[in-house]
């Protein structure tokens, strides 16, 4: 058997339709494009993915894949006036806050951020991952100390 004998099994490649080859052919005049409109003419028809001016579908969806995002660090955020219910030279960490019941600590979570509000006048230690400006001055102001671990 030669390359120039082989053939296609028969019916696998069904015969080329010729557009446009009169009226009698079935397929004639406007050759299956239908009358007027964008899709009629040459080079017609709109680019992928547009939809009328609708949101195309690719955008409405939710995105998926990398994002920065899961490393960022999730801090328990606790207000300074909370801290008020232990004595005076008290060393308050995370251990403490935990077994007080101040916060519920999730696996998740990457420390405790200590942040102003309430009225604070106790002198403690107080031992934590993050603290705003405003209540590690107020922590010092009191005669505490204020320690990020």
């Amino acid at each position: 058997m030669k390359l120039n004998e082989l053939k296609a099994t028969p019916g696998a490649s069904p015969k080329a339709w010729r557009k446009g080859r009169g009226v009698g052919s079935g397929n004639g005049k406007t050759a299956g494009r239908g009358h007027k409109g964008q899709n009629s003419r040459a080079g017609g028809g709109v680019r992928w993915g547009f939809e009328g001016g609708q949101t195309p579908l690719f955008r409405r969806l939710p995105k998926r894949g990398f994002n920065n995002k899961q490393f960022a660090y999730n801090y328990v955020e606790i207000q300074l006036g909370r801290l008020q219910q232990f004595e005076d030279g008290t060393v308050v960490d995370i251990d403490l806050i935990k077994d007080s019941g101040l916060v519920s600590f999730g696996h998740d979570n990457d420390g405790i951020k200590i942040l102003s509000g309430g009225e604070f006048n106790r002198k403690l230690t107080v031992r934590a991952a993050k603290f705003t400006a405003s209540a590690k001055e107020a922590i010092e102001q009191a005669g505490g100390l204020a320690e990020e671990v």
